[in-house]
């Protein structure tokens, strides 16, 4: 691990403090990080799951690093080997982790994919990715044998809670004593791994076009220690909750990487269907949660409750990513908490490239500064850089690349060349840098409004409508309109208390042009129940594009 390493004064395995990150030739997160946890810091928490009925189980580095050898032995066993790629369905349960670092200590590439995809949804994912296996639990294993017979690749199928005809049982095969090791991976015939050897893929949300197979490295995971060391802030005393499925990537960037190289303990709270706020706030308080990551959506629905009825004495960062933050919600958040949320910037494709950073100066609605070690510029669509204050593209320099980058999308040669050309990787994302560094979002290339010769920004216009007092949430796009190319729609949903009205349509018309431009306020509005969002809570802007194109009106986007 070379310079990488280093140990405390308890001759604890730690990393050096030192940014930007490198990595070395060769590097296994299992091994180097978790195992050598397991070494040094036997009976250190990483992990406390919970349940929604309230069932709770704890795990040390020590627990995590033999059960994964365990995983990773039963993995060999069904003729796993370094190379082959593997789904993974599983919802939020410790197995998660478990088969996750087994696959990486013998060098298998894995997938997570959201619980919520549909018998179809696997089918076409198995067959793009060519997977051999397949792994998952006893509520998603019928959706699996529906389509495992039209899916000639897959050689196996592992389940990991229950006992169940044609599957290889993982709860089963533990029980046997002494058929599986806890204490090494059996195998002689494992290679080292490189850095830049593959370690997983995962689909993109696909919030604007199909989602796209992200393929990254076994370098990743060490890229996300600007995740969780710069960004949320995180040591070893820290309790860390990050609200995301496993199928996201979110869940890599706050529930697993960064987090235990920064030897901090996980919290997992298994969340199956909807949930109420409450339930969050209440698991802060109980489990002295001292990091929490929530997506906006989940903040605006936590401020509705008076968050000073709740004891959070020991929390102390509070982050949020993957779309926009309104300034109202925010502000609502610091009044309740005393704390500051800050926002962070990244993909699937790569790790928290632009934050606002633990100690750094905060700008209400700027997104931060470039993260150490991403070299971020913004250019036209040419590819020429444009001054600060003008509106263009995310740019990331390649030289050098940064640890977390993805390698490439999987069978993707178009989609490749438009995201890398001319030794930089463009994210498809529209903002402006000031005098100071500091990014400030403007949207995806394909949600800037452009209407009566003005480009207008969504997210400009949804923070100017979030501030009125009826609603709740809010989505803006563009439709089209023969006298201005474009007109601005807004897509909102009521607070409690409020009823849909032409009134109410006109009154918050009128507000928004005191709050904004005139020309940014919307022409249109619709009130629904819910808005259409991606498995990651991001607004899919195509479903209200397609829906206003089709004339709106009635929705069922509760099925989307």
């Amino acid at each position: 691990m070379n310079e990488q390493t280093a140990s405390n004064s308890n001759g604890c395995f730690t990393f050096s403090e030192t940014f930007p990150v490198t990595a070395p030739e060769y590097f296994n997160y299992g091994y180097d990080v978790i195992d050598r946890l397991a070494k040094h810091s036997r009976n250190k928490l990483a992990m406390i799951w919970v349940n929604q009925q309230q069932q709770e189980k704890r795990f040390t580095f020590h627990d995590i690093a033999e059960l994964s050898n365990q995983a990773a032995n039963l993995l060999i066993k069904c003729g796993v080997s370094a190379g082959d790629r593997i789904f993974m369905l599983l919802p939020r349960i410790p197995e998660w982790w478990i088969f996750s670092l087994a696959m990486i200590k013998i060098g298998a590439i894995q997938c997570p994919s959201p619980v919520l995809l549909t018998p179809q949804d696997i089918k076409k994912r198995v067959h793009f990715g060519k997977f051999k296996m397949i792994l998952c639990d006893s509520s998603n294993a019928d959706k699996v044998d529906e389509i495992y017979d039209e899916c000639p690749t897959l050689e196996n199928k592992i389940i990991v809670d229950a006992e169940r005809d044609g599957w290889v049982s993982y709860k089963k095969e533990i029980q046997c004593p002494g058929t599986l090791s806890r204490h090494k991976v059996k195998s002689s015939d494992i290679p080292r791994t490189k850095s830049t050897d593959p370690m997983l893929m995962i689909f993109t949300s696909g919030t604007s076009k199909m989602p796209k197979m992200v393929q990254h490295n076994h370098g990743y995971p060490l890229g996300h220690r600007v995740t969780a060391q710069l960004w949320h802030g995180l040591g070893p005393e820290d309790v860390h909750f990050t609200v995301s499925d496993t199928g996201w990537a979110k869940n890599l960037w706050g529930n697993y990487f960064g987090q235990w190289i920064a030897g901090a303990c996980l919290f997992v709270y298994d969340i199956r269907g909807k949930f109420h706020a409450e339930e969050l706030l209440t698991v802060l308080e109980k489990y002295e949660i001292s990091s929490f990551c929530a997506p906006p959506t989940v903040y605006r629905m936590m401020v509705l409750n008076d968050l000073k009825m709740y004891d959070l004495r020991y929390l102390r960062n509070c982050t949020s990513a993957g779309e926009p933050l309104h300034t109202k919600t925010s502000r609502l958040w610091k009044e309740g908490t005393g704390i500051t949320i800050r926002e962070g910037f990244g993909q699937t494709e790569t790790v928290c490239m632009i934050g606002n950073f633990v100690g750094a100066e905060i700008r209400e609605g700027a997104m931060g500064k470039a993260s150490s070690g991403w070299n971020i510029s913004v250019h036209d669509d040419d590819g020429n850089p444009v001054p600060d204050g003008e509106v263009g593209r995310i740019a990331v320099s390649l030289n050098p690349r940064p640890i977390g980058l993805m390698d490439e999308y999987v069978n993707c040669d178009e989609e490749n060349q438009i995201s890398f050309s001319n030794g930089f990787y463009y994210t498809g994302d529209k903002v402006w840098r000031d005098a100071d560094g500091y990014f400030w979002f403007v949207g995806r290339s394909d949600d800037v409004i452009k209407s009566s010769g003005y480009r207008i920004s969504p997210q400009e216009v949804e923070e100017a409508i979030m501030h009125h007092q009826a609603v709740q949430e809010v989505a803006v796009i563009g439709v089209p309109d023969t006298l201005r190319g474009t007109r601005i729609k807004a897509y909102i949903i009521l607070k409690p208390g409020f009823e849909p009205s032409d009134e109410l349509v006109i009154d918050i018309q009128n507000y928004t042009k005191e709050q904004t431009a005139p020309y940014k306020y919307p022409r249109e509005i619709e009130f629904a129940a819910t808005l259409p969002k991606s498995f990651s809570g991001k607004i899919k802007r195509d479903v209200l594009r397609k829906h206003s194109e089709q004339g709106g009106g009635e929705h069922f986007w509760e099925k989307s």
